[in-house]
Formats: C-alpha cells, structure tokens, sequence
C-alpha cells in the first residue's frame, strides 16, 4: 500500500493546524448556555448528530464535490461550488469563520507546493469571484497532494469531531477523558459517514438544519462569549 500521502493527511486534518478553528464552537457555546447540551451524554449527542445530520451534508460533501472538481482541474466548478457553499451558510458568524479558516488553510499549504490550480483559486478569491470556504480549500489540497478520497473525508470528519470535543470539553464542561471517550465512541460513525458521503445523493446537498441555523444565530446575541462563532 502506497503511504506516501499520509504525511499530507496527517498535516492537513491536524487538529491543531494554526487556522483559528480553536476560536469557533459553532454554535455549541449557545447550546450550552441554554442548558441544551449539560452533560456527557448530550455533549455526544450533539457532536454526532453534527457529525450525521449537518456535515455530511454540507461542508463534507463539499469536500467530495472540491476534490473531484480539482482532479478534472475545473476552476470554474470549483468557484461555483465555492458560491453554494456560501449561499447555504445562513449564520454570518459560521460564514465568515469558513471563509477565514480557508483563507488561512491556503496561507498554510502554499508555502510548502505551488499548484496552478489552486493559485488560479487564490486568485478568483483575491478578486472577489469566490469566498475560500474552508471544505472547498480542503478538499482541493487533498486531490491536489493525491490523498485518497476516502481518507480525505475521514481526516476531514476527524478534525472537525475533534475540534468540537475539544470546544465541549471547556464549554460544559467535560474532564479530558471525558472527551477522549466521546472520540473512541465515534470511530464507527465517522467511516459510517465517510462512506454516505462518497455516494451521497447531489440533490441532498446543503440540507438545511434549521435548529443549527437558528442557534448560530443566536450566538452573536448571547450575553458573554468565548468562541467567535
């Protein structure tokens, strides 16, 4: 088996890559506040409800939808992609968090390879033509460095899960093993949903979570934050 993607998987689904995710729950914190996620239990609930009834329909489809665009090195579809994403994010907070972290993502990634594609990407961003949701960089840097499409979504709901524990642990709180708990337990999920997200219907894409929607909303009202969205 050829491993030589792995480094990039490992680099590019770390956890604690410096784009600014540790900044933004989204939308845990409100869940919290209103008493809504109070314990272990509910804290996994939500982490896996996110996991199967948002991410695979938004941001980790579109990661599927990137990465087969950059392997027919599409620019167009990619920048339409790009402007659908942006359209189904209704929050503003949750929007321009996705729009930073792919930002940052590309700051990142083009100091160690220069493809064409993405710098015609950068470029559209730079003037305007697209928005850098982070799922969208995402998913081009993982065709554009040949990680296999099954691990790129695998890392991608890796570091997304994890990021949210992370948030849950300091929001409910939780203790640390708490959190490590909720990981192993969400294992089988992730590669559940890896797999419905390789074969996911095109017409499902950007389902709407209206309770998810509303409660991001209600974030840039709350009394007292720590997280920017």
């Amino acid at each position: 088996m050829n491993l030589n993607f792995l480094s990039g998987l490992l680099h590019i689904s770390d956890p604690t890559l410096p784009i600014g995710g540790y900044s933004h729950s989204s939308g845990l914190e409100t869940y919290v506040q209103k008493r809504i996620v109070n314990n272990l239990q509910t804290a996994k609930e939500f982490v896996e409800n996110m996991l199967q009834y948002n991410l695979k329909y938004n941001d980790g489809a579109f990661v599927k939808l990137a990465y087969e665009a950059a392997q027919n090195e599409d620019l167009q579809l990619l920048i339409k992609l790009d402007h659908e994403c942006n359209a189904i994010k209704c929050p503003k907070e949750t929007r321009q968090a996705s729009q930073k972290l792919g930002l940052r993502l590309i700051k990142i990634f083009k100091r160690k390879d220069s493809f064409p594609l993405m710098e015609s990407f950068e470029k559209a961003v730079q003037n305007k033509e697209a928005n850098s949701h982070y799922c969208i960089v995402f998913g081009i840097y993982c065709s554009l460095m040949s990680i296999p499409l099954y691990e790129a979504l695998l890392g991608f709901y890796y570091t997304s899960v994890a990021g949210i524990i992370t948030n849950a642990v300091k929001l409910v709180p939780l203790g640390q093993l708490d959190g490590q708990d909720i990981l192993f337990s969400l294992y089988s999920v992730m590669e559940k949903t890896v797999l419905e997200t390789m074969e996911l219907d095109r017409d499902l894409v950007g389902l709407c979570n209206t309770s998810f929607d509303i409660r991001c909303m209600q974030h840039e009202r709350l009394y007292s934050r720590l997280y920017m969205s």
